[in-house]
């Protein structure tokens, strides 16, 4: 039996011998690459950080001692390690186990990410709680250097180094490349400078050269200028004493033993302190090692070659539609610059930021750096276009309100990934930005119902000298075929694509396919709904959609966000103002978050998909559900 078979908590590996342990690493490293080539997921990161996740767990007496996650693209070996090996199978699957770290799902998850930066602020939030009841047990956040371009990360360090709490700051740096000199010296050198002789030497000298007369103090100072002048010289460690922190490392993140060393040396210390880890990006995986990027969050593949599925003859992807279309328009207009937080495959900028790299941006994880940044670009003639996830966007809420449409500037949003996402779970369905952003003044907002659309929703935000938001969802297109001249869509106008008499459906987005779907099934029932794609969900079509509404006397509105200040709201709003007289029934997200699966297995649970809105439609209207129909 192996020993990854056995374990059922940490505890388990405290008393492993170092060869144990590294036979484990090894364990563990087969068991990411079988899981994930079968689940899809986040498996370079993962690969990179099994010893480091080892060593944390054999240091620190978790669960009493908390590990805080950034992120959590790196927390499977945690998971592994922490009783859930069993489920591990069910990994981003339909009731199965998150993609990221989940208080409900183990006492070992002390705290629910999904979003970068956060893990300095919320382990400082524990360490500060700790101190309030009286607790001893340690604190860890665990953040990449990813995370750590984010400016929430530097608000947790710039507080924790105010506050001198006992807190420890692991860095995980899988980009940094160091020479393997310096690299041994500034190892040696931190392992030392930690240990419990030299930090009671140095407060000793220190106290001592204090209270010498004479020149006492100024040579105190001139030992922490020495001090500070060697770790600036072999390590970027200057910038965390600036806020505070004991600054150790670079420490090799794949050395189990000098690992567990410094993290025992620096668990005696007091205050705030910051261990600099080294690591690898798909470590023992060759195709990861190789192509870390491919693999940083991958769909099923291959584990003997690596080779990613693919389904054949797949259309392209609405990301792909959309850096295409964004080239096309930088060629012919020199103002477009494109710029994206740390998302340049995501949102398909990679040929955007080949052709036209003195016009591309990618600002790291700082979406609310990203949006001001682009305010500023207007300001000055540009036309930025912010390509950002629906639900990271969500973090520049502000900046969008305060530094974008407040001055009425022509900063276009393309938001990636709208609507549900399916495997990555409620982090990152993109399922409220109808709500956030509908109700700001001066912001017009699109949401195409297919990739032609999408391309004219580019062409009409180009046109425009305000605020533009448009929306699309991830996957694969409906494969139409894409005219070359693309025409700025009326600003306003939705469009008819069905006549009935019975009723009508408002569709937008995704909507509208699943609408006409839906349509179609219940005129075989004898039941005729017209179907609109009302296109725009800021400003709307007043005038066709109060026509509609008038004529029929019975509404359904259909959209892929939550029924909360959505697309359904913004109807109902309209028919208040108006006085329209009609019965409406509202068809979306519940108000709760939605959690993991596929987005046809999701969109099927919640009843937005085309079978679930006919019986909707049949149970408004009296009609016996079709199963009992048939």
């Amino acid at each position: 039996m192996s020993i990854l078979d056995g374990l059922t908590s940490p505890a388990q590996i405290r008393d492993l011998s170092l060869s144990k342990v590294e036979e484990l690493a090894a364990e563990i490293r087969d068991e990411l690459v079988s899981t994930v080539a079968v689940t899809g997921g986040h498996l370079a990161s993962n690969l990179g950080v099994v010893e480091l996740t080892l060593a944390l767990h054999r240091v620190f007496n978790t669960p009493r001692d908390r590990i805080v996650w950034d992120v959590g693209h790196q927390a499977y070996t945690h998971k592994l390690l922490t009783g859930r090996r069993e489920r591990f199978c069910s990994l981003r699957q339909s009731d199965g186990l998150s993609g990221f770290p989940k208080r409900e799902e183990s006492e070992y998850d002390c705290f629910d990410v999904g979003h970068a930066s956060t893990s300095i602020s919320a382990a400082l939030g524990l360490a500060c709680a700790r101190d309030i009841l009286g607790g001893s047990e340690k604190v860890v956040a665990v953040i990449g250097d990813g995370s750590l371009t984010g400016g929430l990360a530097f608000e947790g360090l710039n507080q924790a180094g105010h506050l001198k709490k006992d807190l420890i700051v692991v860095l995980n740096d899988n980009e940094m490349s160091i020479s393997s000199n310096v690299g041994a010296i500034s190892s040696f050198l931190s392992r030392k400078m930690t240990s419990d002789l030299f930090v009671r030497f140095k407060k000793e000298t220190q106290n001592l050269l204090t209270h010498l007369p004479g020149f006492g103090r100024e040579l105190v100072n001139l030992a922490r200028r020495a001090e500070d002048s060697l770790k600036g010289f072999l390590t970027p460690g200057m910038l965390f004493e600036a806020f505070g922190f004991d600054y150790v490392g670079p420490i090799d993140g794949h050395n189990l033993a000098e690992l567990e060393e410094t993290l025992q040396n620096v668990s005696r210390l007091k205050g705030p302190s910051l261990v600099h880890v080294i690591t690898r990006k798909g470590k023992g995986y060759v195709p990861a090692e190789a192509n870390p990027s491919l693999f940083h969050g991958v769909g099923p593949f291959d584990a003997e070659t690596g080779e990613v599925h693919k389904k054949a003859a797949a259309a392209p992807s609405y990301t792909s539609i959309f850096g295409r279309t964004l080239v096309d328009m930088a060629e012919e207009d020199p103002r477009v610059i494109a710029i994206t937080a740390a998302m340049i495959e995501g949102t398909g900028l990679q040929d955007f930021a080949k052709r036209f790299p003195e016009r591309f941006y990618d600002v790291g994880i700082a979406e609310q750096h990203a949006v001001t940044f682009a305010a500023g670009l207007a300001c000055h003639g540009q036309r930025p276009v912010v390509a950002i996830y629906s639900t990271f966007l969500q973090r520049a809420y502000d900046n969008v309100v305060h530094d974008v449409c407040l001055q009425n500037l022509p900063v276009t949003f393309a938001m990636d990934r709208g609507g549900l996402v399916g495997a990555d779970g409620p982090t990152h369905h993109g399922v409220f930005d109808y709500s956030y952003l509908r109700h700001i003044p001066n912001l017009t907002f699109m949401v195409p119902r297919d990739e032609v659309q999408l391309r004219r929703a580019l062409a009409t935000a180009m046109a425009q000298d305000g605020p533009f938001a448009f929306r699309y969802p991830r996957g694969e297109s409906q494969g139409l075929e894409l005219p070359e001249k693309i025409t700025p869509a009326p600003i306003g106008q939705g469009e008819k694509l069905r006549e009935g008499k019975d009723g009508v459906f408002f569709a937008i987005g995704t909507m509208v396919g699943e609408a006409l779907a839906a349509a179609q099934a219940l005129a075989e029932e004898g039941v005729d709904m017209a179907v609109v794609d009302a296109c725009f969900l800021k400003p709307l079509d007043r005038t066709l959609l109060m026509a509609e509404a008038q004529r029929t006397g019975f509404v359904v509105t259909c959209e892929e966000n939550v029924l909360q200040g959505g697309f359904g709201s913004a109807v109902l709003e309209l028919f208040e103002e108006t006085a329209v007289d009609a019965r409406v029934l509202r068809v979306g997200l519940p108000d709760a978050f939605v959690d993991q699966g596929t987005q046809q297995e999701l969109r099927a649970r919640h009843a937005i998909n085309s079978e679930g809105i006919a019986e909707r439609v049949r149970a408004a209207l009296g009609r016996p559900p079709q199963s009992a129909a048939g």
